[in-house]
């Protein structure tokens, strides 16, 4: 009976079918995929995108990580007249300050020149300087779409859109006044070199009142 049962036994485990072999769609659609959370799947993205960037460019930051690339975003200007704005960009004022330094620099290192006319040179040469590329130049160098409105206009006209009194504007009507009293102090406030420093500085303080904002004396400079 024992034996019966096991060759029974054995017998139908011989006339059963074998297993069938998987297909290789069964195989691959059995593999469980790693599951990623949606909220997690554009972190990841966003990572990997940005490692393979900075291995590409080569770029670690200090602790050894593959640094982020980044954008530069709001470094174009979007003024349709940049001369409004170029005097109140970053380092402007003190690159003018510096550049009066050179000038004084420059001349006291020729020989003979004494120091009043060092600084009366210098005074002038500033104030023509000043004279002509704020109140003689007229127009933009920049191709501007504002149909040709500032063609008519000199720099200083054009600057903050007209308004009065603003900090660059204050600045350049400070600076000739404060180089004009250094001027007459080392002068030894000579009779000369005052006379040719005053009208210096009337030559350029006038033009930038209120009141003579797109004055044109006599037509000179009208068109």
């Amino acid at each position: 009976m024992g034996e019966g049962g096991c060759f029974l036994e054995t017998a139908g485990v011989e006339a059963s079918a074998a297993p069938r072999a998987p297909r290789a769609s069964e195989a691959s659609s059995s593999i469980q995929k790693p599951r990623v959370n949606t909220w997690q799947r554009p972190t990841l993205e966003r990572r990997n995108w940005d490692a393979a960037c900075s291995h590409a460019k080569g770029r670690r930051d200090r602790t050894g990580k593959p640094q982020r690339k980044r954008m530069n975003v709001g470094v174009a200007h979007s003024e349709v007249n940049p001369n409004t704005r170029v005097m109140n960009s970053r380092g402007i004022w003190l690159a003018y300050i510096i550049l009066v330094g050179l000038l004084h620099v420059v001349l006291l290192s020729i020989p003979f020149f004494s120091i009043p006319v060092v600084w009366t040179l210098t005074n002038v040469i500033h104030n023509l300087a000043m004279y002509v590329f704020l109140h003689t130049v007229k127009g933009t160098p920049f191709e501007t779409p504002d149909q040709g409105k500032a063609r008519l206009l000199t720099h200083w006209e054009q600057m903050d859109y007209g308004l009065q009194f603003t900090s660059s504007r204050k600045f350049l009507s400070i600076s000739p006044i404060v180089l004009y009293l250094l001027a007459s102090f080392y002068t030894k406030y000579d009779a000369a070199h005052f006379l040719i420093n005053t009208a210096s500085l009337l030559s350029v303080l006038l033009p930038k009142l209120p009141q003579f904002h797109g004055v044109r004396l006599f037509g000179i400079n009208k068109y």
